[in-house]
């Protein structure tokens, strides 16, 4: 048994880790939201809108998988997930290394590296799931 720890939440199966992936990545989506907001108002339009598309499609991706028509579609919309918060880290060290705008990433980047480990750990135990059947 496998516990993964999660915004001071733990797992202990892929049920309960799908409905923390769910609970936080809205979470996430929502602290995107408001350091966009910040970015805005320290005059930076162009990266802040390329951080919310793709922290905020993360959550998205993640909902429907919820809905997937198969095991393997649900995997495929958690790796666009996976590769959405590859995206996202991308925004957050390119922002937080040029010193475009003052404001603090390291809870962002705490939140957003644990829900990338989650990601890829359901990942994987999917696919080795769909080769056992």
């Amino acid at each position: 048994m496998k516990i993964v720890y999660l915004f001071g939440a733990y797992s202990w199966n892929l049920k309960m880790k799908k409905s923390i992936l769910k609970d936080y990545s809205f979470k996430l989506s929502i602290l995107g939201i408001e350091i966009y907001r910040q970015m805005k108002n320290q005059n930076e339009y162009v990266i802040s809108k390329q951080l919310l598309r793709s922290i905020t499609s993360i959550g998205a991706n993640i909902h429907e998988a919820y809905d997937a028509e198969s095991k393997k579609d649900f995997i495929h919309k958690l790796s666009i997930s996976l590769k959405e918060s590859k995206e996202t880290d991308y925004w957050i060290r390119l922002l937080n290394d040029t010193d475009l705008v003052t404001i603090e990433f390291e809870e962002l980047k705490e939140k957003l590296n644990s829900i990338t480990a989650l990601l890829v750990s359901t990942i994987k135990t999917s696919k080795q799931n769909l080769r056992e059947i």
